[in-house]
């Protein structure tokens, strides 16, 4: 199956957080928080100005994202625990720095 989603809408899979902290200590499934960072798994096709022109999505399949704690709507798609949201819930792109580097 494939989804689609439409105007501005984005298709984000949570990555899972670490279950381990830095001292080794290991946290259990009761304790953790849901993860707020995501990677796009598809995007619509952007949304319509006041003028009725098409203005695309600044995040494109693939991108590292950081969401808001409480934006999206959960949905199971082929059997995967996805979020839609609108672009605008998301605060930004994790960029790694070998990224910063190809673009300079």
């Amino acid at each position: 199956m494939h989804f689609r989603p439409l105007h501005d809408r984005v298709v984000v899979r949570r990555i899972e957080a670490e279950e381990k902290t830095s001292g080794g200590i290991i946290i259990p499934d009761t304790a953790k928080e849901k993860p707020q960072e995501g990677e796009v798994v598809a995007v619509g096709p952007g949304a319509r100005d006041d003028a009725g022109r098409l203005v695309e999505l600044l995040v494109k399949t693939g991108d590292r994202v950081l969401f808001a704690k409480w934006s999206g709507t959960e949905v199971k798609i082929a059997g995967e625990d996805l979020l839609i949201m609108k672009e605008s819930d998301i605060l930004g792109v994790v960029e790694t720095q070998a990224q910063l580097k190809q673009a300079a």
